[in-house]
């Protein structure tokens, strides 16, 4: 037997559970045993538990276990079992036993500490499959949670080879706290403004966002501890410090998405000078048209009653009220909008107004919401409304604006020639 053997198997106090190796067994030997038994045990623990946790994971209707299977990643967990085994027997080679157990209990920890972080990863992926998730990230605290794992990590590690009680390191964070606040400002800063994003439902991961200062404008795709991930409607991407965009004004367009509708608000640019009281030929042409029929009967029944009350003459343009074909065009517009299913008639806004008259004509603007926020189907429905109009204006005797063009001045300069 050679001398040290038979001291670390009876002799060494600290592990009397270890059965000492056989006198005639060299340490190689030992060595090459210890290395076969842990890559069996590594076998069983990868090939049979690990494959045997994610067919069952499979086989099973729940989502939530697959997620957790994904994120928990048992095949690297399953070095722990080889390690153990290490760990277990190292007192068979007394000359490296103390080291060994301290690389091992190190590559045990991280071990675990990856795997903590994973799980972490794990609970925020089932919380946003789950039915509870209305776009309130929650990895603003799967972040700093998984910093304070590695931190205590880092702590325990430098107390295993240094031989120091982590209470003790832990007790000496006080005269460096200056410096750790210097070094995790960011984080610091990162984690109190998603606190307050997430308290004040400021904003959601899936939310249409417009931040003008950092020139991003589209969807939030990630909130973590420290940075909002937008994605842009151009398929760009903007990466936002999360602590910047509670100092920034930017413009969240969820509103639109819980409403269920998305307003329309522009307008038909009218010639003024088209503008005009209706004769007995434009009244009679208007009276024939569905959307009209009833305004225009009790609108000229309450014009007749008012000239009559007061004994105006009603071809008298100055001193008797006359419908005027703008009048009549308005009332259409907003009898055509009423009758369309794809606006919404329930209570929100739809008004046709008309604006200041300016260089460009009278602005005759469509303030309404149509029934769904899908921005497709919105252009589709505001196009067509505005395409009708359009066509529909001469009807009523009036002229959309329009800047001459250089085809304009041609034409009118062919005619002065001629």
């Amino acid at each position: 037997m050679k001398p040290g053997f038979g001291e670390g198997a009876h002799g060494n106090g600290n592990h009397p559970s270890v059965v000492g190796p056989a006198p005639d067994v060299g340490p190689w030997a030992l060595a090459v045993g210890l290395a076969v038994s842990s890559a069996v045990v590594f076998v069983i623990a990868r090939y049979l538990i690990a494959n045997g946790l994610v067919y069952l994971a499979k086989r099973t209707a729940n989502k939530y276990d697959d997620i957790i299977v994904e994120k928990l990643r048992p095949f690297r967990f399953a070095w722990i079992a080889p390690l153990l085994v290490v760990y277990r027997f190292a007192g068979l080679l007394p000359q490296v036993a103390e080291p060994l157990r301290e690389v091992v209990l190190f590559l045990i920890l991280w071990l675990v500490v990856i795997t903590l972080s994973s799980l972490l990863n794990g609970v925020n992926a089932v919380y946003e499959a789950s039915r509870f998730y209305r776009g309130e990230s929650i990895e603003t605290y799967t972040d700093l949670a998984r910093m304070v794992l590695v931190l205590v990590g880092v702590i325990v590690s430098v107390s295993m080879f240094t031989g120091k009680s982590p209470l003790a390191l832990l007790s000496g964070l006080g005269a460096i706290t200056a410096v750790l606040l210097l070094v995790f400002q960011e984080t610091i800063l990162s984690f109190v403004a998603g606190m307050r994003i997430q308290s004040n439902d400021l904003l959601r991961e899936g939310d249409s966002i417009e931040v003008p200062s950092y020139n991003a404008d589209g969807e939030v795709l990630n909130i973590s501890l420290h940075t909002v991930r937008i994605q842009n409607w151009d398929k760009t991407l903007t990466v936002i410090p999360t602590h910047k965009l509670i100092e920034v004004p930017y413009k969240n367009y969820r509103g639109i998405r819980e409403s269920g509708a998305r307003r329309i608000k522009r307008a038909l640019h009218l010639d003024v000078s088209s503008v005009r009281f209706c004769d007995a030929e434009l009244i009679e042409r208007l009276s024939s048209i569905d959307l009209l029929q009833d305004y225009m009967r009790a609108e000229l029944n309450e014009l007749e009653q008012w000239n009559r009350e007061r004994h105006v003459n009603p071809e008298d343009p100055v001193n008797a009220r006359q419908l005027t074909n703008l009048e009549a065009f308005r009332a259409y517009v907003i009898q055509y909008l009423k009758s369309r299913p794809d606006i919404r008639q329930d209570g929100m806004t739809l008004v046709v107004r008309q604006l200041d008259p300016g260089p460009t004509g009278l602005p005759l603007e469509i303030y309404a919401f149509t029934q769904t926020p899908d921005w497709e189907k919105y252009e589709a429905t505001q196009a067509d409304i505005f395409s009708h109009l359009l066509a529909t204006v001469p009807q009523f005797g009036l002229r959309v604006f329009q800047e001459p063009s250089g085809m304009d001045l041609q034409g009118l300069l062919e005619r002065v020639e001629a």
